[in-house]
């Protein structure tokens, strides 16, 4: 006999004798056994405040038990009815065995519907109250059917232990699992072991929490995962609040969200998901990965959310403290938007963008993309870029508006217009010749090998030469320059660091400019 998880009324009870009170006829068996006695016909027993009834039985006085045949009933109050083609019952020990083509039936006092279990093999124990099988066997209620291999069930908790290839069916959905508690007053199953619940609308992986059924709302824990509909977004977490119907989950610490399609993972300590409307945000250590190419965007803000826009496009946001990482880009803002649908990334306020040994930023910084490769740039208002060539020399452009054209990865082509100024330092033979400054509406530098090989501008201007032994920290930068390396993610781990502009790095507040 397993044991018996659930509790029941386990008081010691005084042993009392087995009662006929109805036979049609009896027999003393005086030649095999003259303390048995042989009934038949309409029978019935008493013992307490239970009666069993069959069509013939065998009554032990020694032992104070009976085996009964054939229509076997046994009746506790009017609420509980089991029913059998052979029963053995013990008047000491209060319980009975009933066997073959078993059904209990058991009416709840409250709403007065009932609970019905089916098996061949079943065990009664009347002072505990608790009935099981453990050959196989059903329970069913006004909404769900459980099939198990070991199952128990107590009608004054109204609470149902299974085990072993447990099966619980609903109209909407179907769970499986290895342990499962189900109460048929509130409809609750609680899982305890390994279990998995499928529907129409997706799919639940769980090895402990609890699944109401009635409203199909569920309490999931220990690294549970959601599927979606479409299979192609799951949400796993240590725990999660998840409503089937609505299909909105909540999920609270090491969250992972990940729509296998679009290639890009949503992570956090707290993450909301609401598959229907198809969107998504997360907080606390929230992070945003894109891994559609091989080289993956690692992306971390105070709070991201996550939309999905017609069939198959995305729609990203981060609000605060955004930092990102790929190998060939890194940037820092305060907040920020990826669209996938037109591939432009939006940095807003204070952005700062970096590419290999190039730094931009500005009031506004675009990034359009081109299968995950960086096609352009452009920095609205205020834009600056630099290139460090050396811990001491950068050489910089500035003007109001900035574009940067890529090849391959890799910097081709830069224009900046609108008072537009750039410090150069040439390089001959591996030693700076001077510092060349120019200023002018519009110029144009074309890069080869991340090396500039030809500044145009316009209108005509001159550039001014200085020699390098004439330089010093006034004229060796363009006004407003700030070397932010050390606000730069260098890893993917860089994200999550806490990183502050220095005061004398803060821009000053100024008006804004409009194209």
């Amino acid at each position: 006999m397993q044991q018996n998880p659930l509790q029941g009324n386990t008081g010691n009870k005084k042993v009392t004798k087995i009662f006929v009170v109805h036979a049609d006829s009896f027999v003393y068996q005086e030649a095999v056994n003259p303390d048995v006695r042989a009934l038949y016909g309409n029978i019935t027993f008493r013992h307490d405040s239970t009666y069993m009834y069959c069509d013939s039985a065998y009554l032990y006085g020694t032992n104070n038990t009976l085996e009964a045949f054939d229509n076997v009933r046994i009746e506790q109050g009017d609420t509980l009815y089991i029913y059998g083609d052979y029963l053995k019952y013990n008047g000491n020990t209060s319980i009975a065995e009933m066997r073959e083509n078993v059904r209990m039936e058991n009416i709840s006092a409250k709403t007065g519907r009932i609970v019905t279990l089916f098996t061949d093999h079943f065990n009664y124990d009347r002072n505990k109250n608790i009935g099981y099988y453990f050959d196989g066997g059903m329970i069913v209620d006004s909404l769900n059917e459980l099939t198990s291999v070991y199952g128990q069930y107590s009608p004054d908790t109204k609470d149902a232990f299974f085990k072993e290839t447990v099966r619980l069916k609903n109209p909407q959905f179907v769970l499986t699992s290895d342990t499962l508690e189900y109460n048929t007053e509130t409809k609750i199953a609680t899982i305890l072991g390994p279990s998995v619940i499928e529907s129409d609308s997706g799919t639940i992986y769980s090895s402990r929490g609890w699944y109401n059924t009635l409203t199909e709302e569920s309490m999931l824990y220990d690294r549970s995962t959601v599927v979606s509909k479409d299979k192609f977004k799951n949400m796993t977490a240590d725990s999660m609040f998840y409503n089937r119907l609505t299909g909105i989950a909540e999920a609270y610490q090491n969250m992972v969200l990940n729509d296998t399609v679009k290639k890009v993972i949503l992570t956090g300590h707290y993450g909301f998901f609401n598959d229907p409307d198809g969107y998504a945000f997360s907080t606390d250590s929230a992070q945003f990965i894109e891994y559609s190419q091989g080289d993956s965007l690692f992306l971390h803000a105070d709070t991201l959310q996550m939309r999905t826009i017609g069939e198959n496009d995305r729609e990203i946001k981060a609000f605060h403290n955004v930092r990102f990482f790929r190998s060939d880009i890194q940037g820092v803002c305060d907040s920020m938007q990826f669209n996938t649908q037109d591939s432009i990334l939006y940095m807003y306020k204070n952005p700062i963008l970096w590419n290999t040994g190039y730094q931009m930023w500005g009031d506004t910084i675009q990034i359009f993309f081109n299968d995950s490769t960086i096609d352009r740039i452009h920095v609205i208002n205020y834009a600056f870029a630099t290139e460090k060539v050396d811990t001491t020399y950068f050489n910089q452009l500035k003007g109001r508006d900035l574009m940067a054209y890529f090849s391959q990865g890799e910097l081709s082509r830069i224009e900046i217009s609108g008072n537009a100024e750039t410090i150069y330092y040439p390089v001959d033979n591996g030693a700076f010749t001077g510092r060349n400054k120019t200023e002018s509406s519009y110029i144009a530098i074309t890069i080869k090998n991340r090396k500039p090989v030809r500044i145009a501008w316009r209108p005509q201007t001159n550039a001014q030469m200085l020699p390098i032994p004439d330089l010093n920290p006034e004229n060796k930068f363009l006004k407003d320059f700030v070397d932010f390396d050390y606000l730069r993610p260098h890893s993917k781990q860089d994200i999550f660091l806490k990183t502050v502009r220095k005061t004398e790095d803060v821009p000053p507040p100024r008006r804004k400019r409009y194209q």
